[in-house]
């Protein structure tokens, strides 16, 4: 596996990995690989010759009062978990590369931004379309895949794609989660044991309601179960729990069409999100 740190290395090694009209596909991460990354990989895979994965901690999506510089970093250990899957080459720029001095531009794609965690993390998905777009100029893949986990972020991604005619294939894989039912997530590691017992409730109440909205329970009274139930639980906030339209992601006051439950809370210092697929 080749290791990228330099923009020009990187396009000269891709250009030798499309020799032949050869397919790329991409998988952007922040590091902190866990059994969820490597679905993506291995289904990044099956589609394309080659596999690029990025591992970069990006600033621009951190809030002032999040947790950039406590987010985990494992470089080694990451690469060599991509080494042993087969990835073709790990592009790791440093943030001199990704925003070097003067950086003045910055993306957003309206609409699908402000709410649900748009509304909590502001500035976030800017963040996310502004490092997306990077990435995807840099290594030019075929296509892609990102976890259908960060729904909100895989909706707005597709947008953007669509929107400046990117040309890169957008693949959305299923949530990978413990055996418990939690969903993987690099912020599991801030749970202590007790918090990882107490925070089953999030996937196990959003469960339920997925059976209750699907076989005509009403969605508000609905919706306010889970809040209470998962608070019950343990957690000190939450942010949103909601049920949108799956493609649009725009609210929806009854199960009339291919929906997604949606939520955010907070146990202890850790923020978890969560989601599943809804139909009548």
């Amino acid at each position: 596996m080749q290791i990228f740190r330099d923009l020009n290395a990187l396009r000269g090694g891709l250009a030798g990995l499309r020799a032949g009209g050869a397919r790329i596909a991409m998988v952007p991460t922040m590091g902190a690989l866990h059994a969820g990354h490597m679905k993506l990989v291995e289904e990044a895979q099956a589609r394309a010759d080659h596999v690029i994965v990025s591992i970069f901690v990006n600033p621009t999506q951190f809030g002032p009062n999040e947790d950039l510089s406590a987010y985990p970093r494992q470089e080694a250990q990451d690469a060599d978990l991509l080494r042993a899957a087969g990835v073709a080459a790990l592009w790791a720029p440093t943030v001199e590369v990704m925003y070097p001095a003067g950086f003045a531009t910055s993306i957003r794609v309206s609409g699908l931004s402000e709410e649900l965690d748009g509304a909590h993390r502001p500035g976030h998905f800017d963040g996310v379309a502004t490092v997306v777009s990077k990435l995807f100029n840099q290594v030019r893949p075929d296509m892609a895949c990102f976890g259908e986990k960060d729904y909100q972020q895989l909706a707005i991604i597709r947008r953007l794609v669509a929107d400046l005619d990117l040309g890169v294939e957008i693949v959305g894989v299923p949530t990978v989660r413990d055996s418990d039912g939690l969903a993987l997530s690099s912020r599991n590691a801030y749970l202590s044991q007790e918090e990882r017992a107490r925070a089953l409730a999030l996937p196990h109440a959003l469960n339920d309601a997925r059976f209750a909205l699907e076989n005509g329970a009403d969605s508000k009274a609905t919706l306010a179960n889970v809040v209470e139930v998962i608070r019950a639980a343990g957690f000190e906030s939450v942010d949103y729990v909601e049920l949108r339209d799956s493609a649009t992601l725009r609210r929806l006051e009854s199960l009339d069409r291919p929906a997604r439950l949606l939520a955010a809370a907070k146990i202890g210092k850790t923020r978890l999100i969560d989601n599943i697929a809804v139909n009548r």
